[in-house]
């Protein structure tokens, strides 16, 4: 290669700019109904519920539909990946997400029709998640990758432009107009995401899907669960079985718990045992697949401990849309701000922060010798996290006490958990492609995405263990309510989390999993 060649600079691909628009209707459409339902279950339809138990049920399906949305990005990477590539498994899977903003639209009154609706959007929604962000990285070689970055930061910040002006235009919407034409709007985005992605078809780098790989990231954990080994055990196998077995009692928990949490705590325990078993047996696996794809999954496994650490995170982060939208519904509103409209100080404040991060704050700690790879920055949003909810836990201490608090008090732990977001999910998408095996960007994004379904998860359970007397008995005798004991158990699940990821990141050996031009 000539000298001039090899120092050039690097080029932006001149395809981003199709899937950056994309990404921006598309969060535009999701974030437009997703932070409209809560306020829509409580004051519309679930009205036949009695009002004391509709704002809990009311968090049970928000929760139960997003951890739906951040499951299905397993079926999405894995079809990918495995049949019909990145980009016609998006494609196809954006066109039942525009179903499902149909049904939200049409069956506004008929319970059945909005619940399909969510399945649907669920589907499509979770399905191309891993995907749209893969897309991204894909578009990236060993000459251009330090751009990607700066390019994922930018995919990130559309997807905040888009929920910017969703948070704050829904909600008026609802209230104005009613939810056929709240939930009609973003599905019209929807479908303009779906023909902006389809008019880029013919610029993007495509890689093809792996059909038969026998050295698949399954079959290499399948490998190492069942080789035997003379003179030694099969403590991986065992623990493979215990997480089995460990997965039918959740699931027999089904009736206290519900069905959604019963089967995503089943799904975590088979991923611990499985994961924990392959990793202890895993060099069984070496002479029968190549060392390569050994190592892989080696790698895989190590990325997971990070995403299980994130889970806490997510548990705090999601809960903006609904624990915080009810706590906004108990303050006194000012200049006519709605409880949903709260929400659009995130995605503000993101669009802020990540030119203020990558222009201002990072250049200027390296001058000081700080540097801030992406493991450090997770881990302080981690803990930022925390911050926010013990500031919610004290506001909601002064409202159980009857001192009436304004909405904007809000904007504090918004400001708080915003950082954390930014060092946490803007970094982590990144990190996750960076880290996957070439051949399995789809579904290790999937399993990025999993991790929010996780924090829903410890979501959902917190809400079933308070509606326990025996629960409910001892936080009364703490002097608090539910609702503030589990703003302060949240804050310090995400704090012990946070020093839990710094020790974890302290040995981690990062890798860079970028295609070869």
């Amino acid at each position: 290669m000539p000298a001039s060649e090899s120092t050039a600079a690097p080029t932006m691909p001149r395809q981003i700019p199709y899937i950056i628009a994309t990404e921006a209707c598309e969060r535009f459409s999701f974030y437009g109904m997703r932070n409209i339902l809560v306020l829509f279950l409580t004051s519309s339809l679930l009205l036949s519920i009695p009002e004391n138990l509709r704002a809990g049920m009311a968090k049970e399906v928000f929760h139960s539909f997003v951890i739906g949305v951040y499951f299905f990005p397993l079926l999405g990477g894995w079809l990918a990946d495995r049949y019909f590539g990145k980009y016609n498994t998006t494609f196809w899977l954006s066109l039942v997400y525009c179903a499902g903003h149909a049904c939200l639209a049409i069956f506004e009154d008929n319970r059945n029709g909005f619940f399909t609706g969510l399945f649907l959007i669920s589907l499509g929604s979770g399905g191309i998640k891993p995907l749209v962000s893969a897309m991204v990285g894909d578009q990236f070689d060993q000459s251009n990758s330090s751009l990607a970055q700066k390019v994922f930061d930018a995919f990130y910040w559309s997807i905040n432009f888009g929920s910017f002006f969703a948070s704050l235009l829904m909600p008026y919407f609802l209230k104005q107009f009613g939810g056929s034409i709240a939930f009609g709007i973003p599905g019209v985005l929807m479908f303009i995401a779906t023909m902006v992605f389809w008019a880029g078809r013919k610029k993007y780098v495509m890689l093809p899907p792996n059909p038969k790989n026998p050295d698949s990231f399954l079959n290499v954990v399948r490998t190492a669960l069942s080789a035997k080994a003379a003179g030694q055990g099969r403590t991986g196998l065992v623990l493979a079985w215990i997480g089995g077995l460990g997965a039918l009692g959740a699931l027999a928990l089904q009736p206290q718990i519900g069905i959604v949490a019963a089967l995503c705590l089943a799904l975590v325990l088979i991923l611990a045992g499985g994961g924990l078993g392959a990793w202890l047996q895993l060099e069984r696996a070496r002479g029968i697949h190549p060392d390569e794809a050994v190592d892989g999954v080696r790698a895989v496994l190590r990325l997971m401990v990070v995403f299980a650490l994130v889970t806490p995170f997510w548990s705090l982060f999601d809960q903006k849309a609904s624990t915080w939208v009810l706590q906004a519904g108990q303050m006194t509103t000012t200049m006519g701000i709605l409880p949903a409209q709260m929400q659009a100080i995130n995605p503000l404040l993101v669009m802020l922060l990540i030119p203020f991060n990558n222009l201002l704050l990072y250049p200027t700690l390296k001058k000081f010798g700080i540097e801030m790879p992406a493991l450090r920055r997770m881990s302080l949003g981690i803990a930022f996290s925390g911050l926010a909810w013990i500031v919610v836990g004290c506001m909601q201490l002064a409202i159980d006490g009857g001192d009436p608090l304004s909405i904007l008090w809000q904007i504090l732990p918004y400001v708080l958990l915003t950082l954390g977001e930014v060092w946490v999910s803007a970094s982590g998408l990144e990190f996750a492609y960076s880290q996957a095996p070439l051949a399995m960007k789809g579904v290790i994004l999937s399993f990025w995405s999993l991790a929010v379904t996780i924090g829903n998860l410890w979501v959902l359970l917190a809400n079933a263990s308070v509606k326990s007397e025996a629960v409910t008995q001892k936080i009364i005798s703490t002097g608090l309510s539910a609702a503030a004991f589990q703003m302060f158990f949240f804050a310090g699940f995400a704090l012990l989390t946070s020093l839990l990821f710094v020790w974890y990141a302290r040995s981690y050996r990062v890798l860079n999993n970028y295609r070869q031009q």
